[in-house]
């Protein structure tokens, strides 16, 4: 502990070079009967011709009409070029940011599908980081910072942090503590709060982007988005003071270890999974994004994955909140 992958679309394509490139995420595409799919990027779409380019390098060109229904919207979404929402289009979709009873912002993350894990050419990656197709099909709030030490002792009436300061994240929790915070939270205010799931995570973590951090695979930049060992003097600092992510996170990489609700295990390899929770049992639960006590880069990337027993407090753990994105009037 630190802390402790292609079936070839067969929907009449042909190969063409493109005129415009747009570049995005790579992510499985299917076709409109769902007897096909294949990874690849997104280059552009013209004429109701979608281009795309796959793993091996080769460029492909198919009929909008052909694809999957939601492949069609992932096209088609005025939100960004490369079909994945940026901040402005999930605003006009789900809402602004909400701040709830103890200060805490919450940023509506939207449904959709991305590939966790990590490609086996991505430096440093580990064993662990399987890739695999996740959907998630409803969309939620996730907190836009770690829960600070303020936002803790008005739930809790306690701090147990190592190193003090209002605005600092929360830390020596372990995740008991932090499922219990929830709980009396979700009990004042009436709705659910909960801890995200891994796959909660590691999507919103991800924004959009399938490199080693939500910013790129550059570690030299790790700087403007992280506290981490070259820049934290070994202790945590006052959330926010880093760049977001492109969905509003902050301190999405570092500063502290976020506990999440899976109980740890392998990933699937191979298979389309909805809404994952992790299996149902086992000896410790998953944690990421990394700490500012993190040695190397490679350990904040967004693949990264942690776990430490439930019942261990140690000072480089803390966690952010998700909730229910009701989108009922």
């Amino acid at each position: 502990m630190y802390r402790r992958s292609i079936i070839i679309l067969c929907l009449v394509f042909c190969f063409c070079l493109q005129d415009s490139v747009y570049g995005g995420a790579v992510r499985t595409w299917t076709s409109k009967t769902g007897k096909f799919t294949i990874q690849a990027e997104l280059l552009s779409f013209a004429q109701g011709v979608v281009h795309l380019r796959r793993a091996d390098g080769k460029t492909i060109k198919v009929p909008l009409a052909k694809l999957s229904k939601d492949d069609q919207n992932f096209v088609t979404n005025p939100g960004s070029s490369n079909g994945v929402p940026d901040a402005s289009a999930i605003k006009s979709k789900l809402g602004d940011p909400m701040v709830n009873s103890v200060g805490m912002v919450l940023v509506p993350i939207p449904a959709g599908e991305f590939t966790m894990g990590s490609p086996e050419s991505e430096k440093d990656r580990q064993d662990n980081e399987t890739q695999h197709l996740v959907k998630i099909t409803k969309p939620f709030y996730l907190g836009a910072y770690e829960v600070t030490q303020e936002q803790y002792k008005k739930v809790m009436g306690n701090n147990p942090s190592h190193s003090k300061g209002d605005t600092k994240p929360v830390e020596n929790v372990n995740w008991n503590d932090a499922v219990e915070f929830c709980r009396k939270l979700s009990e004042r205010e009436g709705v659910e709060y909960r801890l995200p799931t891994e796959a909660e995570w590691e999507y919103a973590c991800r924004a959009g982007t399938s490199t080693a951090y939500s910013f790129g695979n550059d570690a030299s930049g790790l700087g403007e988005y992280a506290w981490y060992a070259d820049n934290a003097g070994g202790n945590t600092h006052p959330v926010g003071q880093k760049l977001r992510n492109a969905w509003g996170l902050f301190d999405i990489h570092g500063n502290v270890w976020e506990w999440c609700q899976d109980w740890y295990g392998p990933h699937e390899k191979g298979r389309v999974i909805s809404d994952p929770t992790g299996p149902t049992s086992g000896e410790y639960r998953v944690s990421r994004g990394g700490a500012f006590y993190s040695y190397h880069p490679k350990i904040v990337r967004s693949a990264l994955r942690d776990k430490d027993r439930p019942g261990n407090r140690i000072a480089v753990s803390g966690f952010r909140l998700a909730r229910t994105c009701n989108l009922s009037p």
